[in-house]
Protein backbone atom coordinates (compact mmCIF):
# COMPACT_ATOMS: atom_id res chain seq x y z
CA UNK A 1 0.00 0.00 0.00
CA UNK A 2 2.72 2.26 0.86
CA UNK A 3 5.09 1.54 -2.55
CA UNK A 4 1.21 2.18 -4.50
CA UNK A 5 1.12 5.47 -2.39
CA UNK A 6 4.90 6.63 -3.29
CA UNK A 7 3.70 5.55 -6.88
CA UNK A 8 1.16 7.99 -7.20
CA UNK A 9 2.91 10.84 -5.47
CA UNK A 10 5.47 10.37 -8.47
CA UNK A 11 3.24 10.26 -11.11
CA UNK A 12 1.35 13.53 -9.71
CA UNK A 13 4.18 15.59 -8.60
CA UNK A 14 7.32 14.43 -10.84
CA UNK A 15 5.70 16.98 -13.61
CA UNK A 16 5.32 19.79 -11.14
CA UNK A 17 8.50 19.64 -10.18
CA UNK A 18 10.41 18.38 -13.44
CA UNK A 19 8.66 21.98 -15.18
CA UNK A 20 10.29 23.48 -12.33
CA UNK A 21 13.40 22.21 -12.88
CA UNK A 22 13.37 22.67 -16.78
CA UNK A 23 12.59 26.56 -15.87
CA UNK A 24 15.46 26.58 -13.23
CA UNK A 25 17.53 25.34 -16.43
CA UNK A 26 16.74 27.92 -18.50
CA UNK A 27 17.08 30.40 -15.80
CA UNK A 28 20.54 29.31 -14.95
CA UNK A 29 21.03 28.91 -18.37
CA UNK A 30 20.42 32.73 -19.19
CA UNK A 31 22.60 34.36 -16.23
CA UNK A 32 25.39 32.38 -17.72
CA UNK A 33 25.07 33.66 -21.24
CA UNK A 34 24.48 36.90 -19.65
CA UNK A 35 20.95 37.23 -20.20
CA UNK A 36 17.95 37.55 -17.77
CA UNK A 37 16.24 34.51 -18.86
CA UNK A 38 12.16 33.70 -18.80
CA UNK A 39 10.61 33.45 -15.27
CA UNK A 40 11.03 29.20 -14.04
CA UNK A 41 7.60 29.47 -14.93
CA UNK A 42 7.93 29.50 -18.53
CA UNK A 43 8.13 25.94 -19.43
CA UNK A 44 4.69 25.54 -18.06
CA UNK A 45 3.04 28.16 -19.73
CA UNK A 46 4.87 26.60 -23.28
CA UNK A 47 3.27 23.26 -22.67
CA UNK A 48 -0.18 24.70 -21.58
CA UNK A 49 0.21 26.38 -25.19
CA UNK A 50 1.07 23.39 -27.09
CA UNK A 51 -2.35 21.52 -25.55
CA UNK A 52 -3.91 24.42 -27.00
CA UNK A 53 -3.24 23.86 -30.46
CA UNK A 54 -4.98 21.55 -32.84
CA UNK A 55 -3.26 18.33 -33.22
CA UNK A 56 -1.20 17.87 -36.42
CA UNK A 57 0.12 14.90 -37.33
CA UNK A 58 2.21 14.16 -40.07
CA UNK A 59 1.56 9.88 -39.84
CA UNK A 60 -1.16 8.86 -37.75
CA UNK A 61 0.54 6.51 -35.99
CA UNK A 62 2.70 9.30 -34.07
CA UNK A 63 0.08 9.71 -31.69
CA UNK A 64 0.49 5.95 -30.43
CA UNK A 65 4.26 6.19 -30.38
CA UNK A 66 3.83 9.18 -28.38
CA UNK A 67 1.61 8.53 -25.71
CA UNK A 68 3.42 4.95 -25.34
CA UNK A 69 6.32 6.55 -25.23
CA UNK A 70 5.12 8.67 -22.16
CA UNK A 71 3.32 6.13 -20.60
CA UNK A 72 5.80 3.88 -20.23
CA UNK A 73 8.30 6.64 -19.05
CA UNK A 74 5.54 7.48 -15.84
CA UNK A 75 5.39 3.49 -15.63
CA UNK A 76 9.33 3.55 -15.57
CA UNK A 77 9.50 6.32 -12.68
CA UNK A 78 6.13 5.10 -10.71
CA UNK A 79 8.13 1.78 -10.55
CA UNK A 80 11.22 3.29 -9.35
CA UNK A 81 9.67 5.23 -6.76
CA UNK A 82 7.47 2.19 -5.11
CA UNK A 83 10.53 0.47 -4.59
CA UNK A 84 10.41 -2.15 -7.53
CA UNK A 85 12.91 -3.79 -9.20
CA UNK A 86 16.20 -1.86 -10.41
CA UNK A 87 16.72 -3.58 -13.18
CA UNK A 88 13.05 -3.63 -14.63
CA UNK A 89 13.43 -0.25 -14.11
CA UNK A 90 16.09 0.08 -16.51
CA UNK A 91 14.49 -1.97 -19.43
CA UNK A 92 11.23 0.25 -19.22
CA UNK A 93 12.95 3.28 -19.74
CA UNK A 94 14.41 1.95 -22.72
CA UNK A 95 11.28 0.75 -24.27
CA UNK A 96 10.07 4.31 -23.59
CA UNK A 97 13.11 5.79 -25.36
CA UNK A 98 12.75 2.98 -28.33
CA UNK A 99 8.76 4.65 -29.04
CA UNK A 100 10.23 8.01 -29.33
CA UNK A 101 12.29 6.89 -31.51
CA UNK A 102 9.71 4.96 -33.21
CA UNK A 103 7.36 7.85 -33.34
CA UNK A 104 10.66 9.99 -35.32
CA UNK A 105 10.68 7.59 -37.96
CA UNK A 106 7.09 7.27 -38.61
CA UNK A 107 7.39 10.86 -40.04
CA UNK A 108 8.93 11.60 -43.66
CA UNK A 109 11.09 14.45 -42.84
CA UNK A 110 14.59 13.87 -42.98
CA UNK A 111 15.81 15.86 -39.97
CA UNK A 112 13.37 13.62 -37.80
CA UNK A 113 15.02 10.37 -39.50
CA UNK A 114 18.65 11.34 -38.85
CA UNK A 115 17.54 12.69 -35.28
CA UNK A 116 15.96 9.34 -34.41
CA UNK A 117 19.30 7.22 -35.44
CA UNK A 118 21.04 9.38 -33.28
CA UNK A 119 18.57 8.99 -30.53
CA UNK A 120 19.01 5.18 -31.13
CA UNK A 121 23.06 5.46 -30.70
CA UNK A 122 22.49 7.01 -27.40
CA UNK A 123 20.21 4.52 -26.06
CA UNK A 124 23.41 2.58 -27.51
CA UNK A 125 25.56 4.60 -25.38
CA UNK A 126 24.16 4.89 -22.28
CA UNK A 127 22.32 1.18 -21.67
CA UNK A 128 25.34 -0.15 -20.79
CA UNK A 129 26.19 1.77 -17.79
CA UNK A 130 22.54 1.71 -16.95
CA UNK A 131 22.95 -1.40 -16.43
CA UNK A 132 26.03 -2.16 -15.14
CA UNK A 133 24.72 0.24 -12.56
CA UNK A 134 22.25 -2.08 -11.66
CA UNK A 135 24.16 -4.42 -11.27
CA UNK A 136 27.35 -3.02 -8.99
CA UNK A 137 23.94 -1.82 -6.89
CA UNK A 138 23.22 -5.51 -6.58
CA UNK A 139 26.76 -6.55 -5.95
CA UNK A 140 27.03 -4.22 -3.03
CA UNK A 141 23.06 -4.68 -1.36
CA UNK A 142 22.13 -8.36 -2.45
CA UNK A 143 19.27 -6.93 -4.50
CA UNK A 144 17.83 -5.09 -6.95
CA UNK A 145 14.65 -3.77 -5.51
CA UNK A 146 14.61 -0.12 -4.79
CA UNK A 147 13.17 -0.52 -1.15
CA UNK A 148 16.16 -2.98 -0.01
CA UNK A 149 18.78 -0.30 -1.73
CA UNK A 150 17.53 2.53 0.10
CA UNK A 151 17.94 0.74 3.16
CA UNK A 152 21.58 0.09 2.81
CA UNK A 153 23.16 1.46 5.60
CA UNK A 154 26.41 2.64 3.49
CA UNK A 155 26.84 5.04 0.63
CA UNK A 156 26.98 3.67 -2.15
CA UNK A 157 29.01 5.63 -4.06
CA UNK A 158 31.76 4.96 -1.92
CA UNK A 159 32.08 1.04 -3.23
CA UNK A 160 31.04 1.90 -6.21
CA UNK A 161 32.69 5.44 -7.44
CA UNK A 162 33.83 4.35 -11.05
CA UNK A 163 29.78 2.87 -11.90
CA UNK A 164 28.76 6.67 -10.12
CA UNK A 165 31.04 8.77 -12.62
CA UNK A 166 30.21 6.62 -15.40
CA UNK A 167 26.40 7.14 -14.80
CA UNK A 168 27.01 10.99 -14.56
CA UNK A 169 28.65 10.13 -17.93
CA UNK A 170 25.56 9.01 -18.90
CA UNK A 171 23.12 11.69 -17.58
CA UNK A 172 24.76 14.33 -19.57
CA UNK A 173 23.40 11.89 -22.79
CA UNK A 174 19.80 11.01 -21.22
CA UNK A 175 19.65 14.72 -20.54
CA UNK A 176 20.53 15.63 -23.43
CA UNK A 177 22.70 18.19 -22.52
CA UNK A 178 26.02 19.94 -24.12
CA UNK A 179 28.64 17.97 -25.57
CA UNK A 180 26.30 15.25 -26.35
CA UNK A 181 22.71 16.56 -27.46
CA UNK A 182 23.47 14.86 -30.68
CA UNK A 183 19.57 14.11 -31.48
CA UNK A 184 17.62 16.97 -30.32
CA UNK A 185 18.36 19.84 -27.89
CA UNK A 186 16.70 22.23 -26.14
CA UNK A 187 18.08 24.59 -28.66
CA UNK A 188 17.57 24.94 -32.23
CA UNK A 189 21.04 25.37 -33.31
CA UNK A 190 21.71 21.89 -34.76
CA UNK A 191 22.37 21.15 -38.49
CA UNK A 192 18.90 18.56 -37.82
CA UNK A 193 17.33 21.65 -36.47
CA UNK A 194 15.61 19.67 -33.63
CA UNK A 195 15.75 16.11 -34.77
CA UNK A 196 13.95 13.53 -33.09
CA UNK A 197 11.23 15.97 -32.50
CA UNK A 198 11.45 17.89 -35.51
CA UNK A 199 7.91 16.35 -36.66
CA UNK A 200 5.85 16.82 -33.58
CA UNK A 201 3.68 19.63 -32.75
CA UNK A 202 0.91 20.81 -30.54
CA UNK A 203 -0.75 18.40 -27.93
CA UNK A 204 2.12 15.52 -29.46
CA UNK A 205 5.07 17.62 -28.34
CA UNK A 206 3.34 18.36 -25.14
CA UNK A 207 3.43 15.35 -23.96
CA UNK A 208 6.70 14.85 -25.23
CA UNK A 209 8.05 17.75 -23.24
CA UNK A 210 5.85 16.50 -20.16
CA UNK A 211 7.86 13.19 -20.76
CA UNK A 212 11.06 14.61 -20.26
CA UNK A 213 9.77 16.19 -17.08
CA UNK A 214 9.16 12.67 -15.60
CA UNK A 215 12.45 11.10 -17.05
CA UNK A 216 13.99 14.46 -15.12
CA UNK A 217 12.61 13.20 -11.94
CA UNK A 218 13.65 9.56 -12.06
CA UNK A 219 17.17 10.14 -13.27
CA UNK A 220 17.98 12.72 -9.91
CA UNK A 221 16.11 9.30 -7.93
CA UNK A 222 18.31 7.59 -9.72
CA UNK A 223 21.39 9.59 -8.51
CA UNK A 224 20.19 9.49 -5.21
CA UNK A 225 20.41 6.30 -4.58
CA UNK A 226 24.20 6.49 -4.65
CA UNK A 227 23.69 8.23 -1.22
CA UNK A 228 20.62 7.02 0.10
CA UNK A 229 22.09 5.83 3.51
CA UNK A 230 22.28 9.78 4.40
CA UNK A 231 19.41 11.76 3.28
CA UNK A 232 20.46 15.18 3.57
CA UNK A 233 23.96 14.40 2.09
CA UNK A 234 21.79 12.63 -1.19
CA UNK A 235 19.65 16.05 -1.44
CA UNK A 236 22.68 17.94 -1.75
CA UNK A 237 24.48 15.74 -4.05
CA UNK A 238 21.30 15.59 -6.32
CA UNK A 239 21.17 19.30 -6.15
CA UNK A 240 25.22 19.11 -7.35
CA UNK A 241 24.84 16.89 -9.64
CA UNK A 242 22.07 19.30 -10.99
CA UNK A 243 24.08 22.17 -11.15
CA UNK A 244 27.00 20.11 -12.84
CA UNK A 245 25.20 19.66 -15.86
CA UNK A 246 23.54 22.89 -16.20
CA UNK A 247 27.95 24.03 -15.71
CA UNK A 248 28.51 20.78 -18.61
CA UNK A 249 25.88 21.97 -20.92
CA UNK A 250 27.15 26.00 -21.45
CA UNK A 251 30.55 25.02 -21.29
CA UNK A 252 30.79 22.49 -23.96
CA UNK A 253 31.00 22.73 -27.63
CA UNK A 254 28.27 20.29 -28.84
CA UNK A 255 31.01 17.11 -30.65
CA UNK A 256 30.22 14.07 -33.89
CA UNK A 257 27.92 11.13 -33.00
CA UNK A 258 30.91 9.07 -33.58
CA UNK A 259 32.90 10.94 -30.90
CA UNK A 260 30.23 10.87 -28.41
CA UNK A 261 29.69 6.72 -28.91
CA UNK A 262 33.31 5.70 -28.99
CA UNK A 263 34.04 8.23 -25.73
CA UNK A 264 30.68 7.48 -24.13
CA UNK A 265 31.98 3.18 -24.10
CA UNK A 266 35.47 3.94 -23.78
CA UNK A 267 34.83 6.05 -20.19
CA UNK A 268 32.12 4.36 -18.73
CA UNK A 269 32.74 1.03 -19.64
CA UNK A 270 36.53 1.18 -18.62
CA UNK A 271 35.87 2.82 -15.13
CA UNK A 272 32.24 0.50 -14.55
CA UNK A 273 34.46 -2.54 -15.20
CA UNK A 274 37.66 -1.51 -12.87
CA UNK A 275 35.02 -0.64 -10.01
CA UNK A 276 33.38 -4.03 -10.47
CA UNK A 277 36.69 -6.13 -10.98
CA UNK A 278 38.19 -4.11 -8.06
CA UNK A 279 34.27 -4.79 -6.18
CA UNK A 280 34.08 -8.67 -6.99
CA UNK A 281 38.12 -9.11 -5.52
CA UNK A 282 36.92 -7.23 -2.08
CA UNK A 283 33.63 -9.60 -1.61
CA UNK A 284 36.23 -12.76 -2.46
CA UNK A 285 38.28 -11.39 -0.05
Amino acid sequence: MISLVYAVIFILLAPVIGGLLSGIDRKVTAHMQGRVGPSIFQPFYDVGKLFEKDPAEVNGTQRFYVISYFVFAVFTGALFFAGGDLLLVVFALTLAEVFLVLGAYAAYSPYSHVGAERELLQVMAYEPIMILSAVGIYMVTGSFAVSDILAYPMLLVILLPGLFLGFLYALTIKLRKSPFDISTSHHAHQEIVKGVTTEFSGPNLGFIEVTHWYELVFLLGFTYLFFAANWIVGIIAVIIVFLLELFIDNTNARVKWQLAVKSTWAITLLVAIVNLAVLACVVVV
